[in-house]
């Protein structure tokens, strides 16, 4: 039978929240695989500056693209900024997510609308965007950031969880709607780096307490990334890179079992990505 789909795509992605921490890994480590990047940042641009200008260092181009995700008609245009900057995209990475503390006794219909239109509508409209932008008999790859509390739910950051299951139903809806033009595939990290007010100590005995014994670095993410960006075989399905945290269940957040005298951030929210990013 014979491939329809070209061996050697052009290699230029879009990765969202790039300009630090997990993004900065993904843009670099694609970056390292050959991929020309267009880098997504809100406010961090001093931190994108420095992903860009490592990533200029490898020999790979790469360029900073300023938007509001929480902006729809900035997103709708994003996809297009890529593409006038460095040709045809192949590949969006949705790394970028908000994710401000909530449960169910202090739920408020503004904060889930504030998670979904980051973490839900923007990805779903750099998806159609990819879409349409992808010629005839050409194919591109969208790759959501999940979580591995999908499988291994606790009450905790509920706004925030709502979210990431919407976009992991997506997932699978997009990949059966956009096909075989555009593959979409989920990688779901664990307990990756610190995160809010989780001290290093807290940190080092969750990122233990797996199956494991370790659970995901930013190195296996990226890793996970830049193998999903390239199997073509690949799509409607999510790759859980977590040590096996999701077979191990747990009513609380990790930050609330591994911090003493922790019952909820002090602040109502940890570290956002699209706020920060």
């Amino acid at each position: 039978m014979t491939d329809t789909v070209p061996t050697a795509l052009p290699r230029v992605a879009l990765v969202t929240g790039a300009g630090r921490r997990l993004g900065r890994a993904i843009a670099l480590g694609l970056a390292e695989a050959g991929w020309d990047l267009a880098l997504h940042y809100r406010h961090s641009e001093q931190d994108a500056i420095a992903t860009r200008d490592a990533i200029l260092a490898l020999g790979r181009r790469a360029v900073l693209l300023q938007c509001d995700l929480a902006d729809d008609a900035a997103v709708r245009l994003l996809a297009g900024r890529a593409i006038d900057a460095l040709g045809s995209l192949t590949c969006i990475v949705n790394n970028a997510s908000l994710f401000e503390y909530d449960s169910a006794t202090d739920f408020s219909p503004a904060l889930l609308g504030t998670h979904m239109a980051a973490n839900v509508a923007a990805p779903l409209l750099l998806a159609q965007a990819l879409h349409a932008s992808t010629s005839a008999g050409g194919q591109a790859v969208v790759i959501n950031l999940l979580d591995q509390k999908l499988y291994n739910l606790n009450p905790d950051f509920l706004s925030y969880t709502l979210s990431k299951a919407a976009l992991h139903a997506a997932t699978t809806m997009l990949a059966q709607a956009l096909a075989p033009t555009v593959r979409v595939v989920g990688v779901a990290p664990g307990i990756t780096m610190v995160s809010g007010e989780q001290s290093e100590a807290g940190f080092a005995q969750a990122h233990r307490a797996t199956p494991l014994g370790r659970s995901s670095t930013p190195q296996d993410i990226a890793d996970a990334v830049v193998y999903a960006a390239g199997a073509r075989a690949l799509t409607g399905t999510t790759l859980l890179v977590d040590g096996g945290q999701h077979l191990a269940p747990s009513m609380r957040d990790v930050m609330f079992l591994t911090e003493p005298g922790t019952d909820e951030p002090n602040n109502r929210s940890t570290e956002s990505s699209i706020q920060k990013a």
